[in-house]
């Protein structure tokens, strides 16, 4: 089992930055995506940004030159620093991990979830 913990959400104000954390810890032989989502309230859970195992990136548009993703593949961590915060912006913040285990299993993974507010 493998289990994802997210840190570093909280309140700021509009044009703020926070950087969020996600740490990866049990039975992990490799990780090959880590991603970030968000859900917003009364909307779609949507993807924010990925890295994958190679070290490539992608971002949706609507944070893309604002929010940067890296991960430390010795630590099984990745982080979102997010600058420029919008209103927009306010939602739960949610890690999703792409992992194979020590039994060569593929299995997916979600955190719990950590929330970032961004108002004046």
């Amino acid at each position: 089992q493998v289990q994802l913990v997210e840190s570093g959400g909280g309140l700021v104000q509009p044009g703020g930055s926070l950087r969020l954390s996600c740490a990866a810890s049990g039975s992990i032989f490799s990780i090959n995506a880590m991603d970030w989502y968000r859900q917003a309230p009364g909307k779609k859970r949507e993807l924010v940004a990925a890295i994958f195992s190679g070290g490539n990136k992608a971002y949706s548009d609507s944070v893309k030159g604002r929010f940067t993703i890296s991960r430390d593949n010795a630590k099984n961590t990745v982080y979102l620093q997010m600058n420029s915060l919008k209103p927009e912006d306010t939602a739960v913040y949610y890690c999703y991990a792409d992992v194979f285990d020590q039994s060569y299993s593929q299995n997916y993974y979600w955190g719990q979830g950590i929330r970032v507010t961004v108002s004046s």
